[in-house]
């Protein structure tokens, strides 16, 4: 299957603000070879990236996610494995952390089902607790808003991976 409806499901748990999800229903793609599974996808202006493809590479033993717009460096997910990327803001870059908590995947060559619990942190201190619920089915196919595309706000009205 290369056409496909995505739909993500994310939640973020600051300690210093308000908890936020948001969920993003959108047409990409969905390409499995041998030893990977590639998820992608354009973001909307919802997100505030615009024209931006983001790809999530799902491997045996890691999932990495990467933005072609070179916003960030690669976030690399590694169950149980502390990793580093760059995130830049207005303001300068940030030396970030992602320590992956936990990696669920249920996909096959029709789609499926990743979920990912992760922490990030600037300079070891904890900046949000976060998770992805992403499922992959056909194109054409209703998603868990009723087969609307888009995005829905959640209660904070932000939108971001």
């Amino acid at each position: 299957m290369d056409n496909a409806r995505i739909s993500i499901i994310g939640s973020q748990e600051s300690p210093d603000s308000e908890d936020e999800s948001f969920e993003l229903v959108t047409d990409g793609i969905y390409t499995r070879g041998k030893d990977f599974t590639e998820i992608s996808y354009l973001e909307s202006e919802m997100t505030g990236r615009a024209g931006t493809r983001t790809t999530f590479f799902v491997g045996d033993d890691n999932v990495v996610l990467t933005r072609e717009d070179g916003s960030s460096g690669d976030m690399v997910f590694s169950e149980s494995k502390k990793h580093h990327f760059i995130y830049n803001t207005p303001f300068g870059a940030l030396t970030m952390g992602l320590e992956t908590k936990s990696i669920v995947k249920n996909m096959d060559d029709d789609g499926g089902d990743l979920e990912i619990r992760y922490i990030l942190d600037v300079d070891n201190l904890v900046a949000s607790r976060n998770k992805f619920k992403i499922n992959i089915m056909p194109a054409g196919k209703s998603a868990g808003n009723g087969g609307r595309g888009g995005i829905e706000k959640g209660e904070s009205g932000q939108c971001q991976i």
